[in-house]
């Protein structure tokens, strides 16, 4: 018989945690995020949860048996899509391409800076105190840190995708503290924590003022860093200074800058299609390959790069803009009348030619699941929204969901608890 975790280390060992935070943003003086040598970010428990704290902490989990997304989506009163749209993509209200209308932002940006510009604008037109995201930790390039930035020099900091771990989530506290509402950007699985610690707690809840979601196609290890940086090494030693995965154009490469022993500044680069393809990707999370959420369904705007358009040299991106609820459709909006976004409104189903591989990875989760529940482990749960996405494709692709799962198991030692080797050493059971 298949339980749900009882208590956050069982998340953890099941291989349930996404990473997020949400844990440690409900006990700060009980929980630490900590970097991992084979994954990802995952709790570190200073002393020992009392059993009401652990309570409210697995129902502010995302990843506690839930889909990280489309589950929490569902029209009131079903559990049913009332579409293929909104069985494949969650609650959509209008789909735009579009872009930052300054041109710094959509270059230095993504996919044409629209999260970028739409976080702009909430700061300097809706009295926003700020925008809680992810940039590169200043004093080690190849790690994430999560900080609210207060203008556009700090907003800037971040932008270009961090293919590496990241929590959002245990920064909340700080857009609790906050004098006015914040933009809260992350992954889908930081989007759901915020909006499951949202209902928990009003005081958060009157400061989240808005939440924009990236499509995700997984999180890569630390390992996958290393891997990168040995393809970007140069010939010479040096002391890497930054680590740039997406940006300057779109889709962008992926560029090592290293200062050399000697003074001098070597730039190293690979294409986007190269290090994701060939290195990052290879070393995703076990978790993301179970995650039925890819394009952060519970967010109020989601944003992805439009992959139905082939780059082309000198392009600068769009992004799909996905308007999900009424807020996020509002301000949308205004910014873009404002002047802050260039935008021009697509057909939905856009989405199935920009994200085919989202699409499918949604429906082979629904069999990836099942395969687990078969063997016994811990899964996602399985959603109506999955099975809709799983029956559309190809019998070849969904016998490879289930019997490629099989075969992980015993890979990848899933039917073993997971034991944590935090990076710098040191283990915990």
């Amino acid at each position: 018989m298949i339980r749900q975790p009882s208590s956050l280390q069982s998340v953890v060992e099941n291989r349930l945690c996404t990473g997020c935070g949400a844990c440690a943003a409900m006990a700060p003086d009980m929980i630490r995020m900590r970097e991992t040598d084979d994954e990802n970010r995952r709790p570190h428990m200073i002393r020992p949860l009392p059993r009401a704290v652990e309570k409210g902490i697995l129902a502010a989990c995302p990843g506690s048996g839930s889909t990280c997304g489309g589950a929490d989506n569902s029209r009131p009163g079903s559990t049913a899509p009332a579409s293929r749209l909104e069985a494949a993509w969650g609650q959509v209200l209008e789909v735009w391409e579009g872009h930052a209308a300054d041109a710094d932002i959509r270059f230095r940006g993504s996919s044409g800076g629209a999260t970028t510009a739409l976080a702009l604008f909430a700061m300097e037109r809706l009295g926003f105190h700020g925008t809680l995201h992810v940039k590169a930790r200043r004093d080690a390039p190849t790690l994430n840190e999560a900080a609210i930035s207060t203008d556009r020099a700090m907003l800037m900091e971040g932008t270009g995708s961090r293919y590496a771990p990241a929590s959002v989530c245990d920064k909340l506290p700080a857009v609790t503290d906050a004098p006015a509402p914040c933009v809260v950007v992350g992954k889908p699985c930081d989007i759901a924590g915020t909006r499951r610690l949202a209902r928990l707690d009003k005081a958060l809840n009157t400061r989240v003022g808005l939440t924009i979601s990236i499509f995700c196609a997984g999180t890569p290890s630390h390992r996958g860093t290393r891997k990168l940086l040995k393809k970007l090494s140069p010939w010479r030693p040096g002391v890497l200074e930054r680590l740039q995965y997406r940006g300057n154009g779109w889709p962008g490469d992926m560029r090592a800058t290293w200062r050399l022993n000697d003074g001098t500044v070597s730039e190293q680069a690979t294409s986007y299609a190269d290090g994701w393809n060939t290195i990052l990707q290879k070393t995703r999370q076990w978790r993301c390959h179970v995650c039925e959420d890819h394009t952060g369904e519970q967010a109020d705007i989601s944003i992805g790069d439009p992959w139905q358009n082939a780059p082309t040299d000198g392009d600068h991106g769009s992004s799909l803009i996905v308007a999900r609820t009424e807020r996020g459709r509002r301000i949308l909006h205004a910014a873009r009348m404002a002047g802050y976004l260039v935008m021009e409104k697509r057909d939905p189903d856009v989405l199935f030619a920009a994200q085919p591989n989202l699409f499918a990875t949604k429906g082979a989760v629904w069999g990836r699941s099942l395969a687990l529940r078969l063997s016994g482990l811990a899964a996602p749960a399985m959603t109506r929204a999955g099975l809709h996405c799983w029956l559309a494709l190809p019998l070849k692709t969904k016998l490879t969901s289930i019997v490629g799962t099989f075969k992980r198991i015993w890979m990848k030692r899933l039917y073993r608890r997971k034991t944590l080797a935090w990076l710098g050493g040191s283990r915990q059971s």
